[in-house]
């Protein structure tokens, strides 16, 4: 049973990477049709809020927790930033650079969720400790993988398919020839999507305390509800060309249908179980196989070529997540051990006074 249980998860983590993977590729793809981004962001949650809003109507309407005035903007204020700017700004980024780049970033998105919690007080970083230096050896390899990924292209490794299945599309910056974009508009793209992850960061770190007032899928629906009016607000104000908002039988349906509902709503369910079944540090050391297999399906499906400066960054970057995970895992034994010291004294003293003594100590 323990073995079938492990196979489900390893190939739910599987499952999980190939759907974000799918999500960096045609949400570019998308992109470089012609669809704005920010409208792209309004619909993305406002699909991802019609399958919510029933679903947690079903699960939660008998045990959730009623919803305060106070609770409600608490959600409200998280969804700005960490749902509705954080998809802007990702968008935006990826407009222009490439599907790989930003699924490279996508490592740097727990390590900084690191560094805010060690801010913010929530995690230690022990410098004079062996697992201490790993995480800053961690944190550095991180912001040299972003700093190649913008100013370092290098040779091009060129797929095998070179028949593009869109046309207009997979125009991906450094990842599929330099001149696509200016150097200035990929280093704006990096930063951007740099700047997305920050904010992803501290919105996993100030989850908790909202999570506790309601419910994951009541928290999640809430949010992605709010986001969704904050994105047709901001989607309004930058592109009152409304005949651009039209959404055709083409990719950017496709785009939309695919990122609300595969990725925002059945990926939330099957994390969720995969904390559950493994927990969180096994679900975060899958994360470097998103950019595997978006350099698998954007080579396969777009023809797009890979960067040296790509594959470096990736490499860093993925070095940088597994270097904090593993100071966090040495950290955690070496509590353990002092707390397993700490308790072995009494013990002994416990074993060594007779059974009435024993009893007051």
């Amino acid at each position: 049973m323990g073995g079938a249980s492990a196979a489900k998860a390893y190939g739910a983590v599987v499952l999980i990477r190939i759907m974000y993977s799918g999500m960096h590729v045609m949400s570019k793809i998308a992109l470089d049709q012609g669809m704005n981004p920010f409208v792209f962001v309004f619909y993305r949650h406002t699909t991802a809020a019609l399958v919510l809003i029933p679903a947690t109507f079903v699960l939660e309407r008998q045990k959730a927790k009623p919803v305060t005035l106070k609770i409600a903007a608490k959600m409200f204020i998280h969804a700005l930033y960490g749902v509705t700017a954080c998809g802007v700004l990702f968008n935006l980024g990826l407009n222009y650079a490439s599907a790989t780049s930003s699924s490279a970033l996508y490592n740097v998105q727990p390590v900084v969720t690191f560094i805010l919690a060690v801010i913010l007080g929530m995690e230690s970083m022990k410098l004079k400790k062996l697992h201490g230096n790993i995480k800053v050896a961690g944190i550095l390899f991180c912001i040299a993988g972003v700093t190649v990924l913008a100013f370092y292209e290098g040779p091009m490794f060129k797929s095998f398919n070179h028949h593009r299945l869109f046309k207009d599309g997979g125009s991906s910056g450094n990842s599929s020839g330099a001149d696509t974009y200016s150097k200035k508009q990929w280093v704006f793209g990096i930063f951007l999507m740099t700047l997305s992850n920050i904010l992803a960061g501290l919105w996993t770190v100030l989850q908790g305390p909202l999570i506790e007032d309601t419910s994951k899928l009541m928290n999640t629906t809430l949010q992605i509800s709010c986001a969704s009016l904050q994105a047709f607000a901001v989607a309004v104000a930058a592109e009152r060309d409304f005949s651009k908002w039209k959404l055709g039988f083409n990719i950017s349906l496709v785009a939309v249908i695919y990122s609300g509902v595969i990725v925002t709503a059945i990926s939330y369910y099957m994390q969720m179980w995969t904390i559950a079944k493994r927990g969180p540090v096994f679900l975060a050391m899958s994360m470097p196989l998103t950019m595997i297999f978006t350099i698998i399906i954007s080579s396969l499906i777009l023809g797009d070529a890979v960067s040296l400066g790509s594959i470096i960054a990736g490499i860093l970057l993925i070095g940088g997540l597994y270097n904090v995970l593993w100071g966090k895992n040495m950290e955690e034994k070496d509590d353990m051990n002092k707390i397993s010291a700490a308790g072995k004294p009494v013990l002994e003293l416990q074993a060594q006074v007779p059974d009435d003594a024993a009893a007051k100590v």
